[in-house]
């Protein structure tokens, strides 16, 4: 355990907020409030997940609780696919493909005892497919069932007055930040009355919330990926995704700072009435799944054409350094420039300072590796960063320190992909402030973006090694 990290981490959380109001709109208006309760609402949570055993124990047990709920997801996918593609998680089976290595070992399929082939002991490893999509249905389907049952609406609100009170916001900007613990752009919903006559910093700062954390619906998705290295990773997820949102706010207040009084300053607005009937529970876990079905296949449409893009353009720079051969020395420059030019080494050159402050390690290849990750998901989401990260752990070339910031880091919906989600979803709600809202989108990214970096220095600060954080 080096300290060092530690106090890298604790000077990083304050060197984001630099950064953040070098960019603000206005750096003579520094809503000080915000930053000191909302660091201090980190702060503490980050000691009450990491350091104090019996809030640390709790985490653990939230994170048996979600991956019964992984566990039971997999079981209408295992009906659909087989066991074969999908396993059942009681019975222990050896991998066919090595995960990192991709080697194929046929005399895993041997049953020592009988010397014949078994087809029980066959695991094609995870395919993201048929593992991964299937959770995004099934959490869309409970989220809605438990919305319908009212289990998270109570919830949402204790958040909601907590963050009202403490860094004095409106009421409407703290209940839609609540909300995206739980949800996405559907926590903008809870506050669509007041969307109208929203400043400019509330939408702001919506939006950002939107950006940083994790819809429920994909907690799955996210776990699923890194399970096996990280045990603990789904508990630590719902723990990112909650700590985020303060930072939401403190970034988003710094970038665009709030000038005028909000409608619903000093209370928490409540939910109006409509004569719409509400759905059966049935029918709210059926068309929660039918939302899921649309969720799934946009994630798997995204990443098939995002990748497809990421690939073409490197294919692009690869041909442009192979041009080292020619005959001109002026190609013969080009060329060499372009051998160590690729999107994911540009994405890393430009966060690597902003890696570096999160205190993931000392070794400078570390921190390229976690920047390189983390850079990945500006364009290709946080899917392939998250499977990379995965098998960066299996080959032991990255700590499990960094392992932990890096996933936390990870953990929101911060990257290009989403602005026509929340930009379109939230234009929707209130046409008339379209434009508005499309011209903070970009701020409310880039805020997002540092916010959940502001995440992981809260994760470096308080990780002393302990291998319980972990689940290992």
């Amino acid at each position: 355990m080096d300290l060092r990290l530690n106090l890298i981490s604790l000077v990083g959380v304050y060197c984001l907020c630099v950064v953040a109001w070098l960019t603000s709109e206005n750096k003579r208006e520094i809503p000080w409030n915000v930053i000191k309760w909302g660091l201090g609402m980190q702060f503490l949570l980050g000691f009450l997940i990491f350091v104090v055993p019996v809030t640390r124990d709790r985490v653990a047990d939230l994170n048996n609780l979600l991956n019964a709920l992984m566990d039971a997801s997999e079981a209408g996918a295992r009906f659909l696919f087989g066991s074969i593609i999908v396993p059942d998680p009681k019975v222990k089976l050896t991998p066919l493909v090595d995960s990192v290595t991709g080697d194929i070992d046929l005399t895993s399929l041997i049953n020592p005892q009988t010397n014949l082939i078994d087809m029980k002991r066959i695991s094609l490893g995870f395919i993201f497919a048929f593992r991964a999509l299937p959770m995004v249905i099934f959490f869309s389907a409970v989220v809605s069932l438990a919305y319908r049952m009212n289990i998270i609406q109570p919830v949402v609100k204790v958040f909601a007055k907590i963050f009202q009170a403490t860094m004095k916001l409106s009421g409407a900007e703290s209940l839609s930040g609540a909300a995206n613990i739980f949800v996405g752009i559907e926590s903008a919903i809870a506050v669509k009355p007041f969307l109208e006559k929203m400043t400019r910093s509330e939408l702001a700062a919506i939006l950002t919330s939107c950006f940083g954390s994790i819809a429920s619906t994909v907690l799955g998705l996210y776990a699923g990926l890194l399970k096996s290295t990280f045990p603990n990773i789904t508990g630590h997820l719902m723990s990112a995704s909650l700590m985020t949102i303060p930072a939401c706010f403190v970034i988003s207040k710094i970038i665009i700072p709030e000038t005028s009084t909000p409608l619903t300053m000093g209370g928490i607005p409540e939910e109006p009435e409509t004569n719409e009937k509400k759905p059966s529970y049935m029918d709210a876990l059926i068309l929660g799944a039918m939302d899921g079905v649309k969720m799934a296949v946009g994630i798997a449409a995204v990443i098939i054409a995002i990748l497809g893009v990421v690939a073409l353009v490197n294919s692009v720079f690869f041909f442009l350094a192979n041009q080292v051969n020619s005959e001109f020395v002026v190609i013969q420059f080009v060329g060499k420039f372009f051998q160590v030019v690729s999107i994911d080494n540009i994405f890393g050159v430009l966060f690597f300072p902003l890696t570096f402050v999160t205190g993931v390690s000392l070794d400078l290849g570390e921190v390229w590796q976690a920047s390189i990750l983390i850079g990945q998901r500006v364009l290709q989401t946080s899917i392939p960063p998250y499977l990379a990260l995965s098998k960066l752990s299996q080959s032991g070339m990255i700590t499990d320190r960094t392992m932990i910031i890096v996933s936390y880091v990870l953990c929101g919906f911060a990257h290009i992909p989403s602005i026509g989600i929340f930009v379109g979803g939230l234009s929707g709600l209130v046409p008339s402030r379209s434009h508005e809202i499309s011209s903070i989108a970009w701020k409310s990214l880039w805020a997002a973006t540092l916010a959940t970096l502001m995440t992981g220095c809260i994760a470096g600060i308080f990780d002393f090694g302990l291998p319980s954080v972990l689940g290992k």
